[in-house]
């Protein structure tokens, strides 16, 4: 690919692309190295992992490419406050517990958020570059990532998020649209109003900001690389593109309710998580979301808690109407191939979509 940006340049990327982290087990050491390798930059969530399973994932991954690769995190979050009646939340999901064939589930306790000791061990993992969602980081963690060498990007979804971020020393903003998969990042003003569509929301940001833009959400060929491009991003990040390649580590139920689902079957919701984020409409997510308010789901994480042990049956079970589906609104493009190959197809899309359009 001919096309390179300054940001290309600073990750040491041969192609514009981007994978997404994605917490939670769907970007293996496998698929973090392929795109790597293939020319690309790999990332891998340790939101979930423990310290001494960050620095594990990045030996993994430096064991299968030299190439630069990437960690990201959860900015720290604030301990959530028990709610008046955790009972309404536990009864709402015990059923699907016990369809399951598992014990009934308990009211999830709050817990401190372990962030300085998963940002000690991103800072040893071997990644290259740092990136976080769901807020700003600290001063300390800005610090310590800049010291350590390694490129430093935030996630926003307005441009009022864009700009704080840039206030608070990262390099480069990842500008997630409203069409994106998974986790909002959303953390000024309401949680559920930061859904811009992408083609809107990056040329509103790199007004804004003076730093490296990434286009995220709903991209999923060469075609949507290239139209990032256009805007004037300077490298793309794919999150469930890649979720349907065989290196990744979701259940092939997953995979399957990825090829089966249309872009109008993909809906934000708190029901899995407590926290704002887009995936397959399943039957969970309906019954628990039908006519829910107040305690009925809980905050973010305590939710998560609450219903990972459900989540971690139904992917051994191959059970799809358990599982948090995260995906975007592109999903009718995803192919099923190697990671590699997928990097081979989306530099040739792109190449002919730019090609088309220098030449009209």
């Amino acid at each position: 690919m001919p096309f390179r940006t300054p940001l290309m340049d600073s990750l040491g990327l041969d192609h514009p692309i981007i994978q997404a982290p994605m917490a939670g087990g769907g970007d293996t050491p496998d698929l973090v190295a392929a795109v790597s390798q293939a020319g690309g930059m790999g990332f891998f969530g340790g939101a979930y992992l423990a310290p001494d399973q960050i620095v594990e994932a990045g030996r993994a991954i430096r064991a299968k490419t030299n190439r630069r690769f990437g960690v990201n995190l959860f900015a720290p979050q604030p301990v959530s406050e028990p709610p008046i009646d955790p009972r309404r939340a536990v009864e709402r999901v015990a059923p699907f517990f016990a369809e399951l064939g598992l014990e009934a589930p308990s009211p999830p306790v709050p817990a401190v958020d372990p962030f300085e000791d998963r940002l000690a061990a991103a800072l040893e993992s071997g990644a290259s570059a740092f990136s976080f969602t769901l807020g700003v980081l600290p001063a300390f963690a800005v610090q310590a990532v800049k010291a350590k060498g390694m490129m430093l990007i935030g996630t926003a979804t307005t441009v009022d998020e864009a700009v704080a971020l840039e206030h608070s020393g990262v390099d480069a903003i990842v500008a997630q649209g409203g069409e994106a998969g998974g986790h909002r990042g959303t953390f000024l003003g309401d949680l559920t109003a930061g859904v811009v569509g992408t083609m809107a929301l990056v040329p509103q940001v790199l007004d804004a900001v003076s730093i490296p833009v990434i286009a995220s959400g709903g991209i999923m060929d060469g075609r949507g690389i290239a139209a990032s491009l256009v805007l004037g991003a300077e490298a793309v990040q794919m999150g469930t593109a890649f979720l349907t390649c065989g290196e990744a580590g979701v259940p092939d139920a997953y995979k399957a309710a990825i090829h089966a689902a249309t872009e109008s079957r993909t809906r934000v919701t708190r029901a899995f998580s407590g926290r704002p984020a887009r995936g397959i409409v399943n039957r969970f997510m309906e019954t628990v979301e039908a006519g829910a308010s107040g305690d009925d789901i809980l905050a973010f994480p305590l939710q998560n808690t609450l219903t990972r042990p459900m989540r971690t049956a139904a992917g051994k079970q191959g059970k799809a109407d358990y599982l948090s589906l995260w995906a975007g609104q592109g999903v009718r493009m995803a192919r099923r191939m190697t990671a590699s190959d997928l990097m081979t197809v989306l530099v040739a899309e792109t190449d002919t979509a730019l090609a088309r359009t220098a030449a009209r």
